[in-house]
């Protein structure tokens, strides 16, 4: 009996490794994504546009964005890591192919080919540098914070500056119902860091010329 269930233990966690990797495996399609993008449009299609929650900021860029980070941060909201009531309400609508491909069609969307960023962001103000390396920011984000040492790790040079600060703080909040991110790794690095500091940061990561842009579409799929 005792074999039995070790035996019937394995099998379980054995499918649980397989499920998760084909889940992993959802493999996306550009031309798909473009049907699906409708009610991205209206915010990350308009240039300038302006959110209003939890406080007044640019919504963020996402075209040229990694398409594994699009489908983490889609999958955060849906999961209810992140909390941002608008962005909870469309991920939750969406399968895991849906987010796929609408990850797939922005990393397209608007690449210029044969573009090229530094290697290396220039260090900054002493005050900055030191910021940054108490962070460690390079070390997920990349040295020149458009190459993320992980796919699911978004690319952040040239995003706006007050969406990163926005951002930044929401991975400091607890407690709250309709806005904060739950993340151990960015909640314990942002709690380093003074409001003041973390906007300091965002300043200056969002001066790094990166491939981030929005690309106005006026036309809803």
């Amino acid at each position: 009996m005792k074999k039995l269930l070790s035996s019937l233990s394995l099998l379980l966690v054995a499918y649980g490794t397989v499920f998760s990797a084909n889940a992993q495996e959802v493999k996306g399609d550009i031309q798909a994504g473009e049907k699906k993008i409708a009610m991205c449009i209206g915010c990350h299609g308009i240039k300038g546009y302006q959110a209003s929650f939890p406080e007044i900021h640019k919504v963020p860029m996402i075209s040229g964005q990694g398409a594994k980070y699009i489908v983490s941060a889609l999958t955060a909201y849906k999961k209810g890591d992140r909390k941002h009531p608008t962005m909870r309400g469309i991920a939750e609508s969406l399968s895991d192919q849906d987010m796929a491909d609408m990850g797939a069609y922005y990393e397209a969307h608007g690449k210029v080919e044969g573009a090229t960023l530094p290697e290396k962001a220039p260090e900054g103000n002493a005050r900055v540098a030191a910021l940054l390396q108490k962070g460690a920011c390079v070390s997920c984000h990349g040295d020149n914070f458009s190459k993320p040492i992980d796919p699911s790790y978004p690319k952040i040079a040239g995003q706006h500056s007050d969406y990163l600060f926005v951002a930044l703080k929401s991975y400091k909040a607890e407690g709250h119902a309709l806005w904060g991110r739950s993340n151990g790794v960015m909640g314990g690095i942002a709690k380093q860091y003074s409001n003041s500091e973390l906007k300091d940061l965002a300043g200056y990561i969002s001066a790094q010329p990166g491939e981030l842009k929005t690309v106005p579409q006026s036309k809803f799929r």
